[in-house]
């Protein structure tokens, strides 16, 4: 989802030109969906290339993301738009962080890592949960607090994937970490004195995706593109729709959410454990159905992969704007399938246009910035 570090290749040349040529400067990378360029000539070297597929599964994932936020408000009394919100619910944030995992692998607390992570996370959390805490306290409650220790709606995020990928190394160097990861999540959805600092039970609990996403390589994604998995894909999602309708008025959606734990939803210490490993299965299966039937070539949103962070950031003051404005209360007919469809369509049509270029290079004093002032030049350099 963010940047992340690039690979390049460089065309060999011949010995007997090798020392003619001038040395070039490696390039720097700070794009989370650039993939390796095959060997070219001596003067395609140094230029970046984005892996459409990557960029299509970002994109099509934030949609997800910004439709299922819209349903909330139109859901209520509707057991199909409840069934869509849990099946949704239960792998598009998981895959996003899977993705956001994969291409944390090669983080190691270099000055240069850690420098893409201070500008490409922390900067947009401190931006983005202090401008979230003021829209909410000037549009909704005038005693919210500002504060950057308790993420609010969509900034938790952020402060997951810099405590993730600070953990990193942790991870890549431990025999079994996803079987770490899991007991980890697992006590903390039976652990109700967590608390809510930096929104710390969503943080462990989502973290066995991060740490999966560290252990998967190219040829896992391979696998899943291959045509079989994509023939399975629609019938398990079929399946899911078929559960999830049959448990939507018996199962309560905090599971989904993974910012709970089982005895602050009424239920007893043991079904953390059970719901862990259950929901983590689901959404690795779901995840992978999704990646599989991601567009490989380039499609006319496959820009927009690039502007997802803007996509995530901002479609939240659209969706809580319309909120606070009362569009959802007095507009009851949006409850119906019909409005549940407009309300899908504008949510997807917003989230496109916040991922655009321009908003992305209108933004990108905030969520990319290049602060070589506030590190050393070594670290600038890189």
């Amino acid at each position: 989802m963010f940047q992340a570090p690039n690979v390049f290749q460089r065309a060999t040349l011949p010995p007997a030109t090798r020392e003619s040529e001038p040395r070039r400067q490696a390039p720097s990378a700070t794009d989370d969906a650039a993939a390796p360029a095959p060997a070219r000539p001596a003067q395609a070297v140094g230029t970046k290339r984005r892996d459409a597929y990557f960029d299509n599964a970002k994109y099509l994932a934030i949609v997800l993301v910004a439709v299922a936020h819209s349903w909330v408000p139109v859901m209520d009394g509707s057991r199909a738009a409840r069934a869509l919100y849990m099946v949704t619910y239960t792998f598009h944030m998981p895959a996003f962080i899977i993705i956001s995992g994969y291409f944390s692998r090669s983080f190691d607390m270099s000055p240069a890592k850690v420098k893409r992570l201070v500008t490409g996370v922390a900067v947009p959390y401190v931006v983005f949960e202090t401008a979230y805490s003021l829209f909410r306290r000037y549009a909704d409650d005038p005693g919210a607090p500002i504060t950057l220790t308790e993420p609010w709606y969509l900034t938790w995020f952020l402060a997951a994937l810099f405590i993730w990928r600070l953990t990193t190394p942790l991870w890549r160097s431990l025999r079994h970490p996803l079987a770490v990861s899991l007991v980890i999540a697992s006590l903390a959805s039976l652990a109700p004195g967590i608390g809510d600092d930096l929104d710390l039970p969503r943080v462990l609990q989502f973290l066995p995706y991060f740490v999966l996403g560290l252990q998967l390589k190219p040829e896992h994604f391979q696998l899943v593109r291959r045509r079989e998995v994509r023939l399975l894909a629609l019938p398990l999602f079929a399946v899911a729709l078929v559960f999830a309708y049959w448990a939507a008025p018996r199962m309560e959606l905090g599971w989904f959410l993974h910012n709970s734990s089982a005895q602050d939803m009424g239920n007893p210490w043991w079904t953390g454990v059970v719901m862990t490993f259950a929901l983590f299965g689901c959404a690795t299966l779901l995840t992978a159905a999704f990646l599989s039937l991601v567009p490989r070539r380039h499609m006319w949103f496959t820009v927009l992969g690039a502007g997802t962070i803007c996509g995530y950031l901002l479609h939240g003051f659209m969706v809580k704007g319309a909120t606070y404005a009362g569009v959802f209360d007095r507009n009851e007919w949006l409850i119906s399938p019909t409005g549940l469809v407009l309300v899908s369509v504008v949510a997807a049509a917003g989230v496109t246009l916040l991922c655009t270029p321009p908003v992305r290079r209108a933004l990108r004093c905030v969520t990319e910035p290049d602060m070589n002032w506030a590190f050393r030049r070594e670290s600038a350099k890189l």
